[in-house]
């Protein structure tokens, strides 16, 4: 292919897909774009007709308007659902072994053909259960490692588990949110952490063997090293998928903010050609002003670099508060 591109540089005559090449192969450098596909989002789905744009969010003309049917529970069918393609005409019982296979492939497959050799496969299941459990959290390298020991007394050492990180994000497993580092005076306490998450939540949810009873009733069990409920982070995921997907059309870049004392922080920083657009999750159907608090200071420091403020969702009703924070259900968000 290299030969026949070299030959003829017309574009478009080649599609390549997989995480990635074979080890010593070509790099494709000046010859291969790349274009990062994720799962589908809740827009993509085809659940709902969704009725506002990022990209208009992002232009600051955006209409802020419609209504969502979905409930906390058909939330839940979604993160549970998956948004593999593949996966979303299959029963429940299906779709977990679908995904369990899909793990099973990663561990027993997929890091060994991109160079990392994998010496017991059930620490690297116990990584990842551990990562699921943090998702939607900075929790730290070492409380995730820590987490990962489960009845043993030793954790997997720090180079280990390092290599797995690098690995499967590579391989587009693990899609942290990095931090919005923006370099002004009033941001100098920004923190340096990424943002964990799966590029599934359900992904998550099947590694930690949650069931759509346990995270609507709460009964997360004893492994996470998390603040807040599981379900209120696996929304959060299913947003960050969502907004993702939805910046990709946009040509825009999304990151977190996190101040390193934690005073204030911010689920999605949304950065388009024009200004800045910040988002919260909520799980569940009213704001409260201490919902929006993150969202004011940020428009303090920012001023009129900061287009537009929204809260996502599982309301009803899209809406703008007095305040002019933008209420979005989640189902309504689109490109």
């Amino acid at each position: 292919m290299r030969r026949l591109v070299d030959a003829d540089g017309l574009p478009g005559r080649f599609l390549l897909t997989g995480s990635l090449p074979p080890i010593d192969t070509h790099s494709g450098a000046g010859r291969i774009h790349t274009v990062r596909m994720r799962p589908m989002c809740m827009a993509e789905r085809g659940v709902v007709e969704p009725s506002i744009s990022m990209r208009a969010i992002l232009h600051g003309n955006a209409a802020i308007h419609g209504t969502s049917p979905l409930t906390l529970s058909d939330y839940t069918d979604e993160i549970l659902a998956s948004g593999f393609p593949g996966l979303r005409s299959l029963a429940s019982r299906s779709t977990g072994l679908a995904l369990d296979g899909y793990i099973d492939r990663v561990v027993d497959r997929d890091i060994v053909e991109a160079g990392h050799r994998v010496r017991r496969p059930e620490t690297l299941r116990s990584w990842l259960r551990a990562y699921a459990a943090a998702t939607a959290t900075t929790a730290s390298w070492e409380t995730v490692r820590k987490a990962a020991s489960g009845q043993r007394d030793v954790p997997p050492s720090k180079t280990t588990t390092f290599a797995y990180t690098e690995a499967l994000i590579a391989l587009g497993v693990l899609d942290p949110v990095e931090p919005w580092l923006p370099g002004l005076n009033h941001f100098e306490t920004a923190g340096q952490a990424r943002k964990h998450h799966l590029v599934d939540p359900a992904l998550a949810a099947r590694l930690l063997r949650r069931s759509k009873r346990q995270l609507l009733t709460g009964d997360d069990g004893a492994y996470r090293p998390a603040d807040g409920t599981l379900l209120g982070n696996l929304f959060e995921s299913l947003v960050a998928l969502t907004v993702r997907n939805a910046a990709v059309v946009a040509d825009a870049r999304v990151s977190h903010y996190r101040d390193n004392k934690g005073r204030h922080e911010v689920d999605f920083i949304v950065e388009g050609d024009g200004g800045i657009v910040a988002i919260e999750s909520k799980l569940g159907t009213e704001v409260r002003a201490a919902d929006v608090r993150h969202l004011h200071w940020l428009r303090d420091q920012l001023g009129n670099e900061l287009i537009d403020s929204v809260v996502v969702n599982t309301g009803p009703d899209a809406y703008r508060r007095n305040d002019g924070i933008a209420v979005v259900p989640l189902a309504l968000l689109d490109a």
